[in-house]
Parts: structure tokens; sequence; C-alpha cells
């Protein structure tokens, strides 16, 4: 059914009823959110080598000899100098070197939630007891320009990364991205596949509708308000309720999506720029107030994993979701006491489980 999908034996076999469903779903058949989660994050770009060269991306950049500052798909699989960098380094991957990262971050008190983009069970395996959550996005099912040439992204190794992520019970971020020649067929498959792997797994604890944006290197146009509205609802419609829907306030005008379901705004960085769509700053936390109070909305901090993978003893006394498969062990001891532990402060990452954002809280690597 999808690019890719018997290359790396995708089994997800979609409705048709349902597609068709989907595509009849608007604004008017969702509820809004009565409260709105963040996660304060810190954005560490470990590379800006990538194996992919997408049309609409400003993220990637081909290395020299620089040293490693941002981390797209593969790069060492790519550029001999990543790779002889890496070696320097006594590194023989750049998942080694992610991990390394990772731990520091967990010694200087934060969660760290990676996103290296497509991932082996390997790969993932090698960094995932030192991450809090991972992610990638799917962006589309569909095969679109956008992603053309000799190293296309495929859409079944997306499919994969996330099947991956549900195999080693990795808790999980995804979404959609809305505007890259996709039509409406294909952004209904897109969230439907999602929902599958979902409900066979039970590891996505959020999913993004997120729009391109106009850079130097995209000029063809982004999604109107209108598209983004339908597209959100959409993922409210299709998604089980415990999987949260998320628009980037930096992106997206969220202010005009908050009754078609979206119930959390995503990391924003106190101090550090969006490293993959650098001419759009993060909002302040102020401005998220406002964000949620324009929809009577509450507005909740949350750990970059969601409180229902973390053991009882972590959770906050507030909690009142229904907690996800007791039988798997969604966090390694590592990460558990981490976010147990108190920080120099004195606070505990749990206190962003507290009934709203604090004056300040513990980092969290997003």
């Amino acid at each position: 059914m999808f690019p890719g999908a018997e290359k790396y034996d995708i089994d997800i076999e979609l409705a048709e009823t349902a597609v068709e469903e989907l595509l009849l779903v608007g604004p008017d058949d969702v509820d809004a959110a009565d409260r709105l989660t963040f996660s304060r994050n810190v954005f560490v770009p470990l590379t800006t080598a990538c194996r992919y060269t997408c049309t609409y991306c400003t993220y990637y950049d081909p290395p020299g000899t620089e040293a490693l500052f941002t981390f797209g798909d593969d790069p060492d699989d790519r550029y001999t100098a990543v790779h002889d960098q890496l070696d320097r380094w006594g590194h023989d991957s750049i998942h080694a070197y992610l991990r390394q990262a990772c731990e520091i971050a967990l010694e200087e008190g934060l969660l760290p939630h990676a996103n290296p983009g497509d991932q082996t069970p390997a790969q993932m395996r090698r960094v995932a007891d030192v991450n809090a959550s991972m992610g990638v996005m799917l962006e589309t099912t569909a095969d679109v320009r956008a992603h053309a040439g000799p190293r296309s992204k495929s859409p079944g190794q997306r499919l994969a990364t996330i099947r991956t992520a549900g195999e080693l019970a990795v808790p999980f971020t995804t979404g959609i991205l809305v505007g890259i020649g996709e039509g409406w067929r294909d952004r209904a498959e897109s969230l439907l596949a999602i929902r599958a792997l979902h409900e066979r797994y039970g590891h996505v604890q959020e999913v993004l509708v997120q729009p391109v944006v106009e850079n130097d290197r995209w000029r063809g146009g982004s999604p109107s308000v209108e598209t983004l509205r339908q597209a959100t609802a959409m993922a409210r419609a299709a998604l089980p309720p415990e999987v949260s829907v998320q628009v980037p306030p930096n992106l997206a005008p969220a202010q005009e999506l908050l009754d078609c379901g979206v119930d959390d705004l995503g990391g924003v960085s106190p101090v550090t720029d969006d490293h993959i769509n650098p001419e759009h700053a993060w909002p302040a936390v102020e401005e998220l107030r406002e964000v949620a109070a324009s929809g009577d909305a509450t507005l909740t901090e949350r750990l970059p994993v969601y409180e229902r993978y973390l053991p009882g003893s972590l959770r906050s006394d507030s909690f009142e979701g229904v907690p996800a498969d007791s039988t798997r062990d969604w966090l390694s001891e590592r990460i558990q006491t981490a976010i147990g532990a108190e920080d120099r402060a004195g606070r505990r990452y749990r206190r962003a489980l507290s009934a709203g954002p604090p004056a300040a809280a513990p980092g969290q690597l997003r």
C-alpha cells in the first residue's frame, strides 16, 4: 500500500470505510480540550549532516571538517567527513555519539528525547535506555516530489522506525507534515497508519500536525488555516483519546486550532533556537498562557515522557489518565531514577506534573 512497505515488511491494512469516514471529519466533529500541555526543552543539535536532501528542509548542511552540531538521518552513512570525525572521537557510529550525549545530558539534569530520524532496531536499542522518549516524523505515507532524489525518504522505512519503537517499548512522538504535496487521502491514510501501530503497541504518546513553512529552500507555499483546521480535526478523530494532538506554536496558528482538538503545544525552549526552523522563534511561556486562555483552557507543564508511561510511584497524585500497559517496561531504571531524583535546586522533575507551569523548572532535553 505505502511506498517501501514491502521492503520493510509493513503489514498495515487500512479499511476503505475508515479512510472515507475520516475524510468527512471537520472541526465541528471534534471537541476542544480543556487543558493544554507543553514541555520545556533544550534543543541540542549534534550535526547538520543528513543523508536526505528534502526540498523543504533547512536543517541539513553538508559538512566540511567542523565538529558535529546537529543530527540528521544517518549522516555517517553518507558523509566520510562525519564518519572520520566520529572515529577520531572514538565512536564507531553516530548512535554511539548520541548515546554519550544522552548520558551527559542525564548527568547535567536533563531528560533526553532523541529524534535521530530513521533507525534500525539495533540503532534504537543502543540509545533507548538513556532516553525518556524518542520520536520521528512520519510526515506522509505518500510518495511526494519533495522527498524525491537518489536518497528519497521511504514511508515504509519511517513506519518501520515507528514500529521498532513499539517493539522496544519506547514512548514515541510522531506526526504528519502538511503541505509538501500530499493530498487529503494521503493525510487520512498517514493518521490511520499511526493509529494502527499505536493500537498494536500502545507506544505513541503524541502526534504533531505540522505545516510546512516558507524558507530559503521551500517556495511551495504553506497550507491555509482552513487546511490546518481540517487536518487537525482529522488527527483528533483518527487517534485514541490518550494520544495527544500537538501543533507547534511557532509554526502554526495555535489559537485558531484549539477548537479542532489540540491538547498539546509541544516542546519550547527558553534558551535555544528551533534549529530546524531557525526563522521561527519559540514562544515564551507567557505566550503559551495567552494561547490557552484564548480557548478557556488551563496550561500545564509536562515531562518529555507522558505521565501514563511512568511507574505508579512516579505519577502525580492528580493523575487521572489510563496507565500504559503495565506488563511492559517503558522506562529504564536509569530514566526512572533521574525522574525521581532531586536536582541541584531541590526540585523534582515531577514538579512538571503539577497543576500549572512553575516559574522555573529543571531542563528537559526534547
